[in-house]
């Protein structure tokens, strides 16, 4: 058994820098360790589409469940059964001859999609708009969590929660008038605030990709983790 687990995470181990060899450059072997991975990740992305989606969405519901004693906890919709030609007929687009085949699901997907797009912007947006509704003057300079204080006033909006709701709500508005296109804006008011827009836009964008460089560093963190600590150290070093 432990023969097994050196050599699991052995290959792991060749995996990882495998992948990582393209820092060097795009070679062979890591185009290698590339198809392998993509065809793993294909493998398993059929496993839990069948796991995750098709039978608890689809199967379970058509045929029912029975608890272990026996008993039927749901009745199954054998009506469900249509569901299967209808998807079938998406592969038909690999056909030159029946390929009109396959706009049959997708029609039905959007009709579908088309019809949840009134509650789903509802759902979606109206949120967002209400929160952006904050209140910018503040109604307490009590000390916060002084017993008695502030802290047991309903609704108690700080100077501190004040300044970031201002600081909110310009780039809220400025960030909207960047995207008057409609008409030409002569106002020097609204030139100042669709240049500031952008920039903030800029920022935003910035710190975004900052957070997506800091993830990849995560994953090497894990890696080199993976790597030095759990392989090498534990079974080398320890």
């Amino acid at each position: 058994m432990r023969d097994f687990e050196f050599w699991k995470m052995a290959v792991g181990v060749i995996c990882t820098l495998g992948l990582y060899s393209v820092l060097y450059r795009e070679t062979k072997v890591y185009r290698f360790f590339e198809h392998m991975f993509l065809g793993l990740a294909a493998g398993f992305s059929l496993v839990a589409l069948w796991t995750e989606t098709l039978k608890s969405v689809w199967w379970d519901k058509m045929v029912g469940q029975v608890d272990a004693e026996g008993k039927v906890t749901s009745m199954g919709y054998p009506l469900y059964i249509l569901l299967l030609p209808i998807g079938l007929m998406a592969y038909f687009v690999f056909s030159k001859k029946s390929n009109w085949m396959s706009r049959i699901p997708i029609g039905i997907i959007l009709g579908l999609w088309a019809g949840q797009q009134a509650d789903n912007w509802i759902k979606t947006f109206w949120p967002q708009i209400y929160g952006s509704m904050k209140p910018i003057v503040p109604n307490t300079f009590d000390p916060i969590f002084v017993p008695g204080g502030a802290a047991n006033i309903p609704n108690a909006v700080y100077v501190t929660q004040a300044v970031n709701n201002v600081i909110f709500l310009v780039t809220l508005l400025s960030v909207m008038s960047y995207f008057f296109f409609s008409f030409e804006i002569k106002s020097r008011f609204l030139k100042g605030t669709t240049t500031l827009g952008r920039w903030l836009l800029m920022i935003g964008f910035g710190a975004i990709f900052g957070s997506t460089v800091m993830t990849r560093f995560t994953l090497l963190i894990d890696r080199m983790y993976f790597v030095f600590i759990e392989f090498l150290k534990t079974n080398f070093f320890s």
